[in-house]
């Protein structure tokens, strides 16, 4: 029998976040929490442990102390096995600065290459949702004879001009890459289509040695990976597309097979949740067949007294329910909604308490907010913005971790 590749993954979880502001005040984007129990960067190592890649480095930058934290208390493999999951900090091995950049990041974090002295690198973002087996997508980057490949998801190419996009021949070769066009190219099978970047790429172990040491040396180059990287390789002609739609999840449905979702901002973060609530969810969460794994709250199940109840809503561990009433909502656990409250299209994160007849509308809460009995969130934006909440453009209102607010 044939001996398997020996693969190193770098997931790049270094992003400052400052869009999902104020949620990434004090913690790294990969360390927010999500669906209930999870944390973002739990769904990329997910992927990678379910495809049986389990020699994993998490490069981390920004405020990582909760991320550290929650990889080193839930992301534990066996050592007897040699797997392993681990944190890997700036270290400033090359000199007095921080990461210039994600391939800069890489570069400077050689000496993981080197020690694990791999076959091939996969190189993954920290912060979509999304179920992906990377096995397959490393299996078409070796048939594909190529030292580069690109994850490619296939979206309109009216809305295509929002991404990085990739223009590929019918071999999937990869012509172009381009950040952001005014007119996406179509796909050769679906011209109303374009391939669009998920930032998720597997290298050849030597070429991509060659590349980032090439890239060190530019000083005309942004040292990142999307940026410079993949163009170095598309150049060459040496890149090849993966498309995510023949990625084949086990357990999947129609209806979430190829979901990917970045959530970069407050409102796709808030988006991404309301995908999970439906009778029949965009995102199902409850694949047992390639699960979400994370440490999960050693708390009681959710309690539902006083005629209190949850329609279409992820009600999580040692929440109490009093009489209030949540709807297409998502609660993290521990969380209290008390007698006649009302909790609709929101996200409430651990700990948070919704007073006695309070209403809670499109809204996400950070942890440990308490919401005093008969305030209003959600209904009046300028209102919410005196109060010191931030409103996304879509009218999401955002209130930071530890605040307590009242009625006005």
């Amino acid at each position: 029998m044939a001996s398997k590749p020996k693969v190193l993954a770098l997931v790049l979880a270094g992003g400052a976040g400052k869009r999902l502001m104020p949620l990434t005040m004090d913690r790294a984007k990969p360390a927010v929490p999500f669906g209930g129990t999870f944390r973002l960067i739990d769904f990329v190592l997910s992927n990678l442990a379910n495809a049986e890649i389990r020699h994993i480095c998490v490069l981390t930058q920004y405020k990582s102390h909760s991320l550290d934290r929650h990889i080193s208390l839930t992301w534990r493999m066996s050592t007897l096995l040699g797997n392993y999951i681990t944190p890997v900090p700036a270290q400033q091995r090359l000199g007095p600065r921080w990461f210039q950049g994600s391939a800069d990041a890489i570069f400077q974090s050689m000496n993981l290459i080197m020690d694990e002295d791999p076959d091939y690198v996969v190189v993954f973002g920290a912060d979509n949702i999304y179920r992906m087996d990377v096995e397959q997508m490393l299996n078409a980057h070796i048939d594909s004879g190529t030292d580069c490949t690109v994850a490619g998801i296939r979206v309109p190419r009216k809305d295509a001009s929002a991404f990085g996009i990739i223009d590929a021949d019918t071999d999937g070769r990869i012509k172009s890459f381009l950040e952001k066009p005014e007119d996406p190219p179509g796909l050769p099978d679906d011209p109303d289509s374009s391939f669009a970047s998920m930032g998720n790429y597997v290298f050849t172990t030597a070429a991509l040695v060659d590349a980032l040491t090439a890239d060190a040396a530019d000083p005309s180059s942004r040292h990142d990976m999307g940026g410079d990287i993949v163009p170095a390789f598309v150049g060459s002609g040496d890149a090849n597309v993966y498309d995510f739609t023949e990625n084949t999840v086990p357990g999947s449905t129609e209806k979430d097979r190829n979901y990917w979702r970045d959530v970069g901002t407050i409102d796709s973060f808030h988006e991404a949740h309301m995908d999970l609530v439906s009778v029949d969810p965009v995102f199902n969460l409850y694949n047992d067949d390639w699960p979400i794994w994370t440490n999960q709250a050693q708390k009681p199940g959710a309690k539902f007294v006083l005629d209190g109840r949850a329609r279409d809503s992820i009600v999580s561990a040692g929440c109490i329910i009093s009489g209030g009433y949540v709807e297409d909502s998502v609660l993290s656990p521990s969380v209290r909604v008390d007698q006649g409250a009302d909790v609709d299209e929101s996200v409430l994160l651990n700990n948070v308490h919704i007073g006695a007849g309070a209403i809670i509308k499109r809204a996400i809460l950070d942890k440990a907010v308490i919401i005093d009995p008969g305030t209003k969130i959600g209904i009046d934006a300028e209102a919410d913005r005196a109060r010191g909440c931030t409103v996304s453009p879509s009218g999401i209102t955002v209130i930071p971790k530890g605040v307590r607010i009242g009625p006005i």
